[in-house]
């Protein structure tokens, strides 16, 4: 059933996966965030709640739910990096939104700045310094001052209503 009136929110299930659908009405695009653990071992997840915030000073956010396995790792450690990921990259955002699987010995990455992990040809970089967490419901948003940038171009992997999908020519 479709409906264009406003639906009351409740903590039901059904609520919760009509939010959910509503809320992917809103095309994103794909990221891959990484950082380190506190033991030193590459850390990164698959995330597509990334969006600019400021240019002077340079700003950018994320939000990992509080539930996650890396959410320590993402919320103590200094620094991060987030990948834009490219239309052929859907098997890099499978392989960093499941849980498990040695991530990193499937993909092309190498350390950069600060001791992050940077995969490699992605559409865009961005190398942040954590600025700030802050309380978001089930979520933190991490708020990452951009030390470092770099674009290789590219179409971008695009998320549209619980799929992957590819933009419309020109």
């Amino acid at each position: 059933m479709t409906t264009n009136s406003p639906k009351a929110l409740s903590p039901t299930d059904q609520q919760s996966r009509a939010l959910r659908d509503t809320l992917g009405q809103f095309a994103t695009g794909v990221t891959v965030v990484t950082t380190r653990d506190a033991a030193g071992q590459p850390v990164g997840m698959t995330v597509n709640s990334f969006n600019s915030v400021s240019l002077e000073p340079p700003l950018i956010l994320w939000s990992i739910d509080k539930q996650s396995l890396s959410y320590d790792a993402f919320t103590t450690q200094p620094h991060f990096a987030v990948h834009i990921l490219k239309a052929d990259q859907q098997h890099v955002s499978n392989l960093f939104a499941g849980r498990g699987a040695d991530k990193f010995g499937q993909v092309h990455w190498h350390t950069g700045a600060d001791g992050v992990p940077r995969l490699d040809d992605c559409a865009a970089l961005f190398h942040c310094r954590l600025a700030q967490c802050v309380d978001g419901g089930d979520h933190t948003i991490l708020l990452g001052e951009v030390l470092e940038f770099s674009a290789s171009g590219g179409e971008p992997l695009i998320f549209h209503r619980g799929r992957y999908r590819t933009l419309a020519g020109d």
